[in-house]
């Protein structure tokens, strides 16, 4: 039998790929197209598949230069998208998309290297864009996620660029390497690079909920929780779960809301209560403005052209 220490384990179901090894669990579903579970020490890291996502919750800026209703088609699109699955790679080798009856050529034990699943998103816009998002899972169980854009004339600016993470409890905190407090890519001057812990996930109590909580130039992340969904979690010793830049830096947020939860508040207690972690891995942030909230455009080179390819990745840990 050949030696398997150390190698991943694979999953061939009918309608998801598994993938396995000493500490953590992956399940990337065809029918949802994507990664649907990241368990690490047997705690779940997902509630919802991640996803692309192009919409931030408008500023009083936004607003008053009618930002939101040029690009409103982007609020949509983050919403409704379809993704199928388009290839998977096991070892460098091609083998489709492995459903049944296909997958019935395969054993239980399984094991691999390295293994790539690729899906292919169709984005709802006017003319149709596409994302297409390829996972890669190392042996040493680190995930890297590549997200290419493809441009299409006529679409109009992006407000944000990346992909949501939506975690099934509140973590109580964040770890980073960057710059520090808020920075958006014409709000940097201030930021001081270094190592900072954010406790709890605040959200600036502006009068009007809106965008907030961005962090530019970021090296890598980190998001600790201590409660699961399960009774019998609760309470329990903190775990967390690490993203780090593949080659250049990235931006985020960690909230508790999505951005059309804070998009549908007028105030703060029209926000629901604070179930959820919504980690958003930047590409491209759009920038904030405020020479006036009247009227007052973004300057040009803090806007994010829909009308250009964009390769974004980033490593889960």
């Amino acid at each position: 039998m050949a030696n398997t220490a150390n190698k991943l384990r694979i999953i061939y179901g009918d309608v998801t790929l598994g993938v396995k090894g000493e500490g953590f669990h992956y399940i990337f579903s065809y029918a949802r197209g994507g990664l649907e579970s990241i368990k690490k020490n047997g705690k779940e890291w997902l509630y919802r598949v991640p996803r692309p996502t192009f919409w931030r919750a408008t500023t009083d800026n936004d607003r008053g230069n009618g930002f939101p209703i040029r690009s409103n088609m982007w609020l949509g699109a983050g919403l409704f998208q379809k993704a199928v699955p388009t290839q998977v790679i096991v070892d460098g080798k091609e083998q489709g998309v492995p459903i049944t009856p296909m997958n019935n050529q395969y054993s239980n034990q399984e094991y691999a290297g390295t293994v790539t699943i690729v899906f292919h998103h169709t984005i709802e816009t006017k003319p149709n864009s596409n994302v297409t998002i390829r996972y890669t899972v190392e042996q040493d169980g680190s995930i890297c996620v590549n997200m290419k854009y493809l441009g299409q004339k006529g679409l109009p600016g992006l407000p944000l660029l990346g992909m949501r993470f939506v975690m099934p409890t509140k973590a109580t905190g964040f770890v980073y390497e960057g710059l520090s407090g808020e920075t958006y890519p014409d709000r940097m001057d201030g930021g001081v690079p270094g190592i900072y812990q954010v406790e709890g996930l605040p959200v600036t109590p502006y009068l009007v909920p809106q965008d907030c909580g961005v962090h530019m130039d970021t090296k890598w992340v980190e998001v600790i929780r201590n409660r699961t969904r399960s009774n019998i979690d609760q309470g329990c010793e903190v775990f967390s779960l690490r993203f780090e830049q593949a080659a250049d830096p990235f931006a985020f947020s960690c909230l508790p809301y999505t951005a059309e939860e804070l998009e549908h508040a007028t105030h703060h207690e029209e926000l629901p209560p604070e179930r959820f972690t919504v980690l958003l891995m930047l590409a491209k942030v759009r920038g904030l403005g405020g020479i006036n909230s009247w009227g007052a455009d973004v300057e040009a080179a803090y806007h994010i052209s829909a009308e250009e390819s964009y390769d974004f990745s980033f490593v889960i840990k």
